[in-house]
């Protein structure tokens, strides 16, 4: 198999489509689908399934895409290792919740970048879900996500410890209200969010129904609307300390147990440790990293 071949199929398959796969790649559509042909051809399978709509993954296809994503990121962290004179440069590819973020990461990074101003720093968020699958298939070099985390190709390290709590409109006083509230409802992230999770449990638990979860995209839009009297939330105490200050919500703290959550830093363990974040281990374990003032 050509790496180049398997880098047409990862194409093909994330698009679901030969022609914007092609526009991707820079090439035509022909070139694309007789690559495919030759690819099917040696592994003696099919890994698409044609229709009107453009081309759904088969399962065979669906079994060797890790592979590519692992290959790709093998022979990346070979020429990265060829060009790593030991000094931090290039990419350093990390992801993390929205919260990390704007709670933790940013006094970190920013000291990171001007300390190795050679380092092209990317970092994208997600859910705990998506994170974790994105370093399994080497799209991303690390993550800091809600923990603990068990799966078996992954490495994890504790980096700090939050504090979750439970926000509401002013209009409740106390937890036990909730179970007064008609067609209460929660205001979460998508499927995949650890935070969630915690939250369906915990009212699970006190024997609370809650109608059809409201999910959005940003911080802001969550806390918004909880003080809007929209539904409830479970977040990390620091990203609400603000809101909670200003009087626009209501916090109702938890008991320990349900309450800390560690964040951890995932990373692959047969991955290529590149000086850039060699760089930023050291740093984060050195350093004591502060709640940013601006959550």
């Amino acid at each position: 198999m050509d790496i180049s071949d398997l880098r047409v199929f990862e194409a093909v398959s994330r698009h679901g489509s030969m022609n914007r796969a092609a526009q991707e790649l820079n090439t035509v559509q022909s070139n694309v689908t007789a690559r495919i042909r030759v690819l099917e051809e040696e592994l003696g399978v099919s890994l698409f399934q044609r229709h009107a709509r453009g081309v759904s993954t088969t399962p065979a296809g669906q079994r060797i895409l890790p592979f590519v994503g692992r290959i790709t990121k093998l022979l990346a962290d070979a020429r990265s290792a060829a060009q790593d004179d030991g000094e931090p440069n290039g990419a350093l590819v990390l992801g993390s919740l929205e919260t990390t973020t704007a709670l933790r990461l940013s006094p970190l990074l920013s000291h990171f970048a001007r300390t190795y101003p050679e380092v092209r720093l990317v970092v994208t968020t997600g859910t705990t879900r998506r994170l974790i699958d994105d370093v399994v298939e080497c799209k991303l070099e690390g993550a800091f996500v809600a923990g603990p985390v068990s799966h078996p190709d992954l490495d994890q390290e504790v980096v700090f410890q939050e504090e979750l709590v439970l926000i509401t409109s002013r209009a409740i006083h106390a937890m036990d209200d909730l179970a007064k509230v008609l067609d209460l409802r929660t205001i979460v992230f998508q499927i995949g969010c650890s935070y969630r999770q915690r939250l369906e449990t915990l009212l699970a638990e006190m024997g609370i129904v809650t109608a059809k979860p409201l999910e959005f995209g940003s911080l802001d839009a969550i806390i918004s609307c909880v003080a809007a009297g929209v539904g409830i939330a479970l977040l990390p105490k620091g990203i609400v300390a603000a809101a909670w200050q200003e009087g626009r919500i209501a916090v109702h703290e938890l008991s320990p147990d349900r309450a800390l959550v560690d964040t951890v830093f995932v990373r692959r363990k047969d991955g290529y440790r590149s000086s850039a974040m060699t760089a930023l281990l050291d740093m984060m374990r050195s350093k004591s990293i502060p709640p940013s003032s601006k959550p």
